[in-house]
């Protein structure tokens, strides 16, 4: 299964680094040296090296020698292969693309939506839920709102305070 793990933001230094804003849980084996990364373009990417510099990740990849080859990158998606059958070690974690695609609905039954994309946002994860109707909603990932998550039937399920799927 194709999964994103990143997006190239812009180049760092003359020497061919660019900095990626990660979107994977597991960034250092995701962006491990000798790791294949293919681009939202097709392009295949080799991972060289990796460091970490004021908070973000900072990669080079084999052939991108240069600020002027880095900057082409900028703004690529980059994914990566991964066995669907693979889950963390934690039954309480969840990898981003075991919760994309889910059916989600109340405890009550009602459904509810889709979820179209998990937000990893500084105070918490938040799970992005198209709505079958009235738009779409944003649902904090915590086990108070949400106290089921069923990887095998690709369904969880959330407690909404009132309000929480108002627009």
């Amino acid at each position: 299964m194709r999964v994103a793990v990143g997006r190239i933001t812009r180049a760092h230094g003359v020497h061919g680094e660019v900095g990626v804003q990660v979107r994977t849980d597991d960034p250092d084996r995701r962006f491990a040296a000798g790791a294949v990364l293919t681009t939202d373009t097709g392009v295949t990417l080799t991972v060289q090296r990796t460091r970490w510099h004021s908070g973000r990740l900072l990669v080079r990849f084999a052939g991108i020698d240069d600020r002027t080859a880095a900057e082409d990158l900028r703004g690529r998606v980059l994914f990566a292969e991964v066995d669907e059958r693979v889950r963390p070690e934690d039954p309480e974690e969840y990898y981003d693309y075991q919760l994309i695609g889910m059916r989600v609905e109340t405890v009550t039954g009602q459904e509810i939506g889709v979820v179209r994309e998990v937000l990893h946002l500084p105070g918490q994860d938040v799970l992005a839920i198209e709505r079958s109707a009235d738009g779409e909603a944003f649902v904090p990932f915590v086990a108070a709102l949400v106290p089921e998550v069923d990887v095998d039937q690709r369904r969880l399920r959330i407690d909404p305070p009132p309000g929480l799927l108002e627009l």
